[in-house]
């Protein structure tokens, strides 16, 4: 059962991280190619209308990709998950039938009118499509993050003791719960960086080849893409960081192990001591120290190299003196929750120490790149300038994949840092300024991950899929890059003529896909 368990989590951890890869370039570019458009339509210049053309290519190319790797997904929740869907599949079921048949049929049916469309709609009804495809596509965020946070905070629910298993209580607790609203307005903000970034990259490195070849006139078509990429960017950056600090007030109140793993922080501090936050730290905090500091006294296990005093109690209250759980209390909870004290003996509550305190840091320094990239872009593009600089070019190739790094290991830190949990207990009280006592754990809907695996799954059967999908993925990523790259060097088709409306349609006029 433990093989079949551990393959089974890498299987779905391998195709979740490879699938948001092409998840949050859609959910920002799309919005960013319609805010194109319009200002094609507005202004009627054909520079607006050939960035449109350029970067709606790469996000169809994206799109496809990002709905192939989608649906593998679908089927592990049935297949080696049941015990999960067996017990959650009600209420996680849920938001993701509505994402298939709301939102998934809103984007794919206006995508394909608008990819037929030019010059055979309006260009009023035609810009409408793509921004119906914008709203579906934040609309099919919306709810599959709902059903992720469920599992995060399983509000809206209620055990049924007949039937043991979760039941709908509240619907609108599920989609509307603090928690995910928080993840809602923070992915959408990454995603925004992600496709500003995208665009800003691309089209810097083009007005850097342009200026050097002597071609102005691509130059200048190329800042106007770069200005809007680095734009979204920076505004983007800022909904990022006070929606980031939200999140992290949230998950202190209802995840403090993933908070305290996320700083190693061993013991909960006495009294008003805030916690600081370590930048760089080496080692875990010891079993020990955990179970019993008094013993283990300054010797956690924990090596710190830079730290800013209280600075964690500010991310997570607004408050540099508030305590923060530690791993002891939040260990000592759930021991008294869950176990009787034989039972206790051995098990760990805490999520993997190491990968939740570096991957919280590195989505945060790959974040970094693209706020450099949106500074430097605005300045050297200032007041209609373009630039030749080599170091732009050299940024702007650098920071293409930094903010896809930073959004895998900001997931990758979200779903282990509730671990050993597959549905974290919805009331696992934290120290706040309100409850400074713990106490009234609700434990009904939880459920561990080593509970929630297939039971006559055998692990020769997920490790043939979890070969064959890491394959298949890996030639998908190969073509991914491949097509990016190929139309990315194509740059701008000035040969394309603009499209014209007629008023009487030549029926006889195959549809064909122009991209």
């Amino acid at each position: 059962m433990q093989d079949a368990l551990d393959l089974a989590r890498w299987q779905f951890g391998i195709t979740t991280v490879y699938h948001f890869i092409f998840v949050p370039l859609t959910i920002g570019l799309t919005p960013l190619v319609a805010l194109l458009q319009t200002f094609w339509f507005k202004t009627g210049k054909d520079e607006w209308y050939r960035l449109t053309r350029f970067f709606g290519k790469l996000l169809l190319i994206n799109f496809a990709l990002g709905i192939v790797t989608g649906i593998v997904q679908e089927f592990q929740f049935g297949l080696n998950w049941s015990e999960y869907s067996r017990m959650v599949g009600d209420i996680f079921g849920a938001p993701l039938a509505m994402e298939a048949l709301a939102a998934f049929f809103i984007e794919s049916t206006f995508l394909g009118i608008w990819i037929f469309g030019w010059g055979r709609l309006s260009r009023g009804v035609h810009l409408l499509t793509i921004w119906l495809v914008a709203f579906a596509v934040n609309l099919s965020a919306f709810f599959i993050l709902a059903a992720n946070s469920f599992m995060q905070y399983p509000a809206g629910a209620t055990f049924d003791a007949e039937l043991q298993r979760a039941a709908m209580a509240n619907l609108g607790e599920v989609l509307f719960s603090t928690l995910s609203l928080s993840t809602f307005w923070h992915t959408i903000s990454t995603a925004f960086v992600v496709a500003g970034t995208f665009v800003a990259g691309i089209a810097l490195w083009w007005v850097v080849r342009a200026v050097r070849a002597g071609n102005v006139q691509s130059a200048v078509v190329y800042r106007k893409g770069a200005v809007v990429g680095c734009w979204a960017v920076l505004i983007a950056g800022i909904s990022l960081i006070f929606s980031g600090h939200h999140q992290a007030q949230v998950i202190t109140e209802l995840q403090p192990t993933k908070m305290a793993a996320a700083e190693l922080l061993c013991v909960t501090p006495e009294g008003d001591e805030g916690a600081g936050f370590t930048v760089i730290a080496f080692g875990e905090c010891s079993q020990e120290a955990i179970e019993n500091p008094e013993a283990a006294g300054e010797d956690d296990g924990v090596t710190r190299l830079i730290e800013i005093p209280k600075m964690l109690s500010w991310l997570a209250w607004t408050d540099g003196d508030t305590a923060i759980t530690g791993m002891d209390t939040a260990e000592q909870v759930l021991d008294d929750a869950y176990l009787t004290p034989e039972e206790a003996e051995g098990i760990d509550w805490i999520p993997p120490q190491g990968v939740i305190f570096w991957t919280f840091r590195l989505m945060i320094a790959f974040g970094a790149f693209s706020a450099v990239l949106a500074l430097v872009g605005l300045w050297v593009l200032r007041a209609g300038r373009t630039s030749g600089s080599g170091f732009v070019k050299f940024w702007a190739i650098l920071s293409l994949p930094m903010p896809f790094l930073a959004g895998t290991f900001g997931w990758i830190f979200t779903e282990i840092g509730r671990q050993p949990f597959i549905v974290y207990p919805k009331a696992l009280p934290a120290l706040t300024p309100e409850a400074p006592i713990l106490s009234g754990v609700e434990t009904d809907l939880s459920l561990q991950t080593v509970n929630a695996v297939s039971p006559v799954v055998s692990a020769g059967s997920i490790a043939l899929t979890v070969i064959s999908f890491t394959v298949l993925y890996l030639v998908l990523a190969i073509a991914w890059f491949y097509l990016m790259k190929r139309y990315t060097s194509k740059g701008l088709n000035y040969e394309e003529a603009i499209p014209e409306v007629k008023a009487d349609l030549d029926d006889s006029k195959p549809l064909t896909f122009s991209y």
